[in-house]
């Protein structure tokens, strides 16, 4: 996979779990890192900016650094603790909505993000760079069958909570307790009907304007927001 900018690269380059194949920069990226105290695994090839830029989508803004490295592997979710929190997405495949809800799953310290091997978007760098660095942070469980993951997160003692506009709790007023799974739709869509259904509690954001929804990626920073304060 190619990971581009800066946060995204430097994350990767200190990750002890991440390989790195291949690394380009510029002289200036180079001197940063070594300013920084960034151990490079691998022997640089050093490119002009432009160069660079000729590497990557025309939207892409790589701040000096790309680099070519191996996917991380996907635990298991039998694997993962029956502690704390994390975020199950039902079917999001915007890589820019994915990346910002892993970097705010870093830092509510989430235990892991679950999501569908069909119908979500792959670790690219478009996924790493809106993640800033947080796709090495946050541990991504792929599954295949979603119901399936969520009834075996619930015998393991997860409370698993749904997040729907719709529904007629809302999450800051109903008891939250750890290990907790909050479920998140897709963009548009919602939570499909299956997943609701397999869900122990559906809730809903209580918002105070007219706009009752949110982007998923901001729901996610909300959401967790509300359950970390009601479980901690």
């Amino acid at each position: 996979m190619i990971l581009y900018g800066w946060h995204t690269v430097t994350a990767a380059l200190t990750n002890p779990k991440r390989r790195i194949r291949h690394l380009f920069a510029t002289e200036n990226a180079l001197r940063r890192l070594a300013d920084e105290g960034v151990t490079v695994p691998v022997a640089p090839e050093i490119m002009r900016p432009d160069a660079l830029a000729a590497r990557l989508t025309p939207d892409a803004v790589h701040q000096g650094l790309i680099a070519e490295a191996d996917p991380l592997l996907s635990p298991d979710i039998e694997d993962l603790p029956a502690t704390g929190i994390v975020l199950v997405l039902d079917q999001i495949t915007d890589p820019h909505n994915v990346g910002a809800i892993l970097r705010t799953a870093a830092a509510f310290a989430v235990a892991a993000v679950v999501t569908t091997a069909r119908h979500s978007p792959e670790a690219t760098g478009v996924l790493a760079k809106s993640a800033s660095g947080a796709l090495e942070l946050v541990p991504i469980v792929i599954v295949q069958n979603l119901a399936r993951a969520l009834a075996g997160l619930k015998a393991r003692g997860f409370l698993t909570v749904g997040l729907d506009s719709e529904a007629p709790d809302d999450l800051a007023a109903i008891e939250l307790q750890q290990p907790l799974a909050l479920v998140l739709g897709a963009e548009g869509k919602g939570l499909r009907q299956l997943t609701g259904a397999t869900c122990d509690r559906l809730a809903r954001l209580d918002l105070p304007g007219s706009i009752k929804s949110l982007n998923v990626s901001n729901a996610s920073a909300l959401a967790l927001y509300i359950a970390a304060r009601a479980t901690s």
